[in-house]
């Protein structure tokens, strides 16, 4: 296959050749007589997106999601690479529970990753044993599949991954720090006011704190304020944004109600707004979607009811390039957010980039935006908290040199686990 005159995200134009499962070359390229040729020209070719924080919800919420809906999903969203989180039923916190989950993750129609868990009881000999991508998510508060931990647990994690040179990647609030005052209220800003961003702050300060002392890395998960951002700057900690507190904020709470709810919660515009400069300069590292998807039914009940976590596998690559086709972010920046510098961060070195002799994980955008709409994407629960925004999707998805995806229709199934031999 040849792409000719390709838009990169650096902005050159130039032709990339892929032969079996690789980027053969990349430059001004002839035509042979038995390859596909697409035209490219005045179209984007970029790296597929690493989504680092995914929840597919397979095995035991299979009404929520399954590998292949939600793999389904990212291919159509330019996402070639998934980081499945182990809050599943049962927890993937020992190797028994991770051969089930590799099982299942064989329906991938993208790459993927298996993070494991750590929550009593887990067996990180076993676990630690299988292909794992990372630990984690950890997390210091509880969340959905309540695997809320305590210090002394989490330091025990940050030293078995020392051992074994994981990263863990942590879920940082601190539940003392919870508000319960506003308990008594009904409205959809309760839980935003509830889950308060100090207790995000103190967390995230202290788990890079802990890390330091043990000389572990830790990856922290969808930080939603700028102390956590900068405090994991500035410890040498790596961090992700999701796009719900990148483009969403407690002004969109009365309008979304209960699908709003997400933990960490939707900041205040102010702080939105902080989050979205540090995303743009560089502070944080990577956007990772925390894609969570539940049914309409299960969201719609009251707000201390309604389970936490929206759908956005789909969705945050197209978001990005609408805020690169707007100009709130330049192409290169998205490129790295998405694809080069989770690629690096999680030592993926044959993915993230468009060179030669890396895996042919690419992303061919042919149009401009379109309105985003539930009914139009392909997660199980049919909604997003994106409605009527504004979304560049792909035409074209390969995993591999595979056509995953093209023209909303679906190729083979060919994900694979990247920690795999």
């Amino acid at each position: 296959m040849l792409f000719q005159d390709a838009t990169l995200a650096d902005g050159r134009v130039c032709d990339v050749r892929v032969d079996g499962e690789t980027i053969a070359a990349v430059g001004d390229l002839t035509p042979t007589d038995d390859e596909r040729v697409i035209d490219a020209t005045g179209k984007r070719l970029l790296p597929g997106m690493i989504d680092a924080h995914v929840h597919f919800r397979e095995p035991g919420y299979s009404h929520k999601e399954t590998w292949t809906s939600g793999s389904k999903s990212a291919a159509a969203g330019g996402v070639t690479t998934v980081v499945d989180q182990p809050n599943t039923d049962p927890p993937t916190v020992d190797g028994e529970a991770f051969d089930r989950k590799a099982t299942l993750a064989t329906e991938s129609y993208v790459d993927y990753g298996i993070n494991g868990g750590v929550t009593e009881p887990w067996d990180p000999d076993s676990l630690l044993a299988r292909p794992l991508f990372a630990l984690g998510e950890v997390f210091l508060a509880d969340s959905t599949g309540e695997m809320g931990i305590d210090a002394d647990l989490f330091e025990d994690a940050l030293v078995a991954a020392g051992e074994t040179d994981t990263r863990v990647t942590v879920h940082a609030e601190d539940a003392t720090l919870f508000d319960e005052s506003v308990r008594d209220r009904d409205d959809a800003d309760a839980w935003s006011a509830y889950r308060t961003a100090e207790a995000e702050a103190v967390a995230v300060e202290r788990a890079c704190e802990t890390a330091r002392e043990h000389d572990t890395q830790i990856h922290v998960a969808h930080t939603s304020t700028p102390e956590g951002i900068d405090t994991a700057a500035e410890t040498g900690m790596t961090c992700e944004v999701t796009p719900h507190h990148l483009f969403l904020s407690r002004d969109d709470l009365a309008e979304l109600g209960t699908h709003g709810r997400m933990n960490p919660p939707l900041r205040s515009e102010q702080r939105r707004e902080a989050v979205f400069e540090r995303v743009a300069d560089g502070a944080v590292d990577m956007i990772a979607t925390d894609h969570a998807p539940h049914t309409r039914a299960e969201k719609d009940t009251d707000i201390w009811s309604a389970p936490s976590g929206v759908p956005g596998v789909e969705t945050a690559l197209p978001l990005l390039l609408a805020a690169a086709d707007r100009g709130e972010l330049s192409y290169e920046r998205v490129r790295d957010l998405t694809a080069a510098t989770p690629a690096e961060v999680f030592g993926l070195d044959t993915k993230g980039t468009v060179a030669e002799g890396n895996d042919a994980d690419l992303v061919l955008v042919e149009s401009g935006p379109r309105e985003i709409r539930g009914g139009d994407l392909h997660t199980n629960c049919e909604w997003t908290p994106f409605e009527g925004m504004d979304g560049v999707f792909p035409s074209l998805t390969l995993v591999r040199g595979s056509v995953v995806y093209e023209d909303g229709e679906f190729g083979e199934r060919v994900g694979k686990n990247v920690r795999s031999a």
